[in-house]
């Protein structure tokens, strides 16, 4: 077995023990602290070692911008998702359109490039994912604050002095604070080789434990119902055929022939969703404990079932695409695939509207019959 089905496996199986591990965490604050160890030690600490080893080269500041105008597709076009699946309860709404545009290729995409692609492509890979990373951490973090305000009806602040809190805020984030330090250490060419033997310790050790416990708290954490399910199920695979699809058009309008960078695309495009908008909706809810849930921004057990459902299925779909060698560098080939995974999103809910339509008409027929 190769070492990206390893880690593949391993990742579902964190969940999985996650979910076993449930009846050993009696409170909410045992789980609350589990996170806040995420939050505040082992993602800093993994961003920061990240951004050192960014190797800048000027030819691939395209990437970045790519990866951005993925994101802002997805945050348009996910509404319309939304509307197809009948999903209409606001908290969910906002929840879904916060979730469904991030990607997290670090864990669902970044090991599967190097095995299949090699180092190159995962140099570009983490090129892309710093115009993901401004979308998730900076764009994201400022609409949840907007619709909070208008949620809430709190009377906004004025731009200048919202644009001040806001920079306080964001500065004294351990995470933001270890990415600023990162991005002063790479513009005077400081990498994690030249930093002390003991600092690179620390950083490193608590990296190793970032993946393992993000993946048990969602395990721990998550609460997925049937209604819930079917719904999440069919977001994603309408996430997956919309960023398919689109990918390929534009793979083939601009004549990329590369099969490597075809495959490299359209896995990127296929990250999961990204753990930043919860950490995000957390920090709202916060603001929102007297708040009763129907009333609340966001629906935070909605969000961890996405993400619950996101990296399994897109682990997945990356793997079957990557296995099966350049088969899906074909234009044709991936619009059937787009196809396919449209058809699975569409099906339960096309399920109910020809059930829901059968009632109606059995309804109608026993008036007249009357």
């Amino acid at each position: 077995m190769s070492d990206g089905l390893v880690k593949a496996f391993s990742f579902i199986l964190f969940i999985i023990i996650g979910i076993l591990l449930k009846r050993k965490f009696t409170s909410k604050d045992e789980v609350n602290g589990l996170k806040k160890i995420i939050l505040l030690l082992a993602l800093p600490a993994t961003i920061f070692i990240a951004l050192l080893k960014i190797k800048i080269d000027y030819n691939l500041f395209l990437l970045p911008l790519l990866a951005l105008g993925l994101n802002v597709f997805l945050y348009v076009i996910t509404p319309t998702l939304l509307l197809i699946l009948g999903v209409t309860d606001k908290p969910t709404v906002n929840t879904a359109k916060l979730l469904i545009p991030s990607l997290a290729p670090g864990l669902s995409c970044f090991p599967f490039i190097l095995e299949f692609l090699g180092d190159n492509y995962l140099a570009k890979a983490a090129m892309a994912d710093l115009g993901n990373k401004f979308f998730v951490l900076f764009i994201l973090y400022l609409i949840a604050i907007k619709w909070y305000y208008i949620n809430q009806s709190i009377t906004q602040q004025p731009i200048g002095e919202k644009i001040k809190n806001l920079a306080k805020t964001m500065l004294f984030e351990p995470v933001n604070l270890f990415i600023i330090v990162a991005l002063i250490l790479v513009f005077f060419g400081v990498n994690n080789s030249n930093l002390p033997i003991f600092i690179q310790e620390i950083l490193n050790r608590l990296s190793y434990i970032m993946s393992p416990l993000v993946l048990i708290f969602i395990g721990l954490s998550v609460k997925i119902e049937k209604k819930q399910f079917t719904q999440i199920f069919s977001i994603l695979m309408l996430r997956a055929s919309l960023i398919i699809f689109t990918l390929a058009c534009l793979i083939n309008i601009f004549g990329v022939e590369i099969k490597s960078d075809i495959l490299f695309y359209i896995t990127f495009g296929l990250s999961a969703c990204s753990f930043w908008p919860f950490a995000h909706m957390c920090s709202i809810e916060s603001k929102e404990i007297e708040v009763s849930e129907n009333k609340k921004t966001f629906n935070i057990d909605f969000a961890l079932s996405i993400l619950a459902l996101s990296l399994p299925i897109s682990v997945i779909l990356i793997l079957s695409i990557l296995t099966a060698g350049e088969t899906f560098s074909n234009f044709n080939n991936l619009l059937l695939l787009a196809l396919s995974l449209f058809g699975l999103g569409v099906m339960i809910p096309l399920q109910k509207w020809l059930k829901n339509g059968a009632q109606i008409k059995d309804r109608f027929k026993k008036i007249e019959e009357s």
